[in-house]
């Protein structure tokens, strides 16, 4: 086809229409270079020239020339994708959809009126829908089509929903002779009745300030809410089911590590001030604050501290997400974490979250707004690809 194509002269209306490139696996990936209206320098899009060099505009018929094939891979991944509209528009950005397709990875949408077994075939199923129906659906798909890669687990994704499971195991992880530890701020759940929770604040030792967030994360912004409560009276001002977290002073600085796969992504944001002894002695009550970490509040470029700029040691990060993919049983997620303040590398794990998007907040980061997102997710997806290819070659 692409031999025919570059050989003859065609008309260049009739190839706007006709040409349509596809995976061989019975999908269509896509219109040809004018569905992009794009074309990739490097991994830059740009737009394609409208004239010739002097400026005149190029004539209705003019000979094609496709010098390479579009795609260069042998393996082709097929990935069926269930998101919302925003995360979405957020996610599959026209030129992370174009990289993908020079891979021979195709992304098509699930119909979620039609039976999942009905579709397809996938290689991986991409999804981040919530409730208890999608989960059913997702689980028993599983079980019927062991084959197909599902990203990710639901029941792996329920757990760090649930700020209480989030974190449990931290403690276990084994990360000796790694340039760093990490452990997890005391915390109490409240489930009802905030004001009755003061005593049950001291009898856990928990100090304050503590750090007061919604135990679920439900998809919207409210449970993303954050305050800060420096009494016990204030307790009785917050709503449950919450958890409470001491503070930890950090330099008011947050590393974000994003997850792909095996390819780790780690960046600075802005986070909570540290409190001093004097300010818990003057303040009382509840202090509610905007939302911390989001890609506005990027803290790589700014003027820190060497000590408190300065990132998780490599060997850590890498033992870290080692131990927190196989106990989550996570591909797509991120940490935030912290250094406690004066301290060389003693970090605490404060929330993970699941495949981060706009879907929750404009403002809340996501792999859209990662520092080179579109090649890492789609080396993610092409190793996914390389890895299914050989197993089935070792299996003939």
């Amino acid at each position: 086809m692409f031999g025919t194509l570059a050989s003859g002269d065609i008309e260049t209306a009739r190839l706007r229409r006709d040409l349509r490139i596809t995976c061989n696996l019975g999908f269509s990936c896509g219109g040809g270079f004018d569905d992009i209206g794009m074309r990739l320098e490097g991994e830059n899009l740009v737009p394609p020239p409208r004239g010739g060099d002097d400026g005149e505009v190029v004539n209705e018929t003019v000979p094609f020339h496709v010098e390479r094939p579009l795609f260069q891979q042998t393996q082709k991944l097929v990935v069926g994708y269930a998101l919302t509209s925003k995360k979405k528009k957020s996610f599959l950005q026209p030129k992370l959809e174009y990289m993908a397709r020079r891979k021979g990875i195709c992304f098509v949408p699930i119909d979620l009126n039609r039976p999942l077994s009905e579709q397809g075939p996938f290689d991986v199923v991409l999804h981040k829908l919530l409730g208890k129906e999608w989960q059913e659906v997702i689980e028993d798909y599983q079980q019927k089509h062991p084959e197909v890669t599902v990203l990710d687990p639901p029941s792996a994704i329920k757990r760090i929903y649930n700020r209480q499971s989030m974190l449990q195991g931290m403690s276990d992880l084994n990360l000796s002779d790694c340039g760093g530890s990490i452990y997890v701020p005391k915390q109490l759940v409240v489930l009802n009745d905030s004001a009755s929770s003061a005593d049950r604040v001291v009898e856990a030792g928990l100090k304050f300030p503590l750090v007061a967030k919604p135990l679920w994360i439900d998809g919207t912004a409210k449970s993303h809410q954050l305050f800060l409560a420096y009494d016990k009276r204030s307790l009785a001002e917050l709503e449950p089911p919450l958890i409470l977290q001491e503070f930890v002073n950090h330099g008011g600085v947050m590393f974000k590590v994003f997850v792909v796969g095996d390819i780790i992504k780690v960046v600075r944001r802005f986070s909570l001030p540290n409190v001093s002894n004097c300010d818990k002695a003057k303040a009382d009550g509840v202090f509610k604050f905007p939302r911390v970490s989001s890609a506005a509040a990027s803290a790589d470029n700014a003027d820190l501290e060497p000590s408190v700029a300065e990132l998780p040691p490599k060997p850590f990060l890498e033992a870290l997400v080692k131990e927190l993919r196989t106990l989550l049983g996570l591909r797509l997620f991120n940490i935030d974490m912290i250094r406690e303040h004066g301290s060389k590398n003693v970090f605490s794990v404060i929330d993970i979250n699941y495949f981060p998007g706009k879907s929750l907040h404009l403002n809340l980061l996501s792999y859209g707004k990662m520092p080179d997102y579109e090649p890492v997710v789609v080396d993610f997806f092409h190793n996914l690809a390389q890895a299914k290819h050989n197993k089935k070659r070792h299996c003939k």
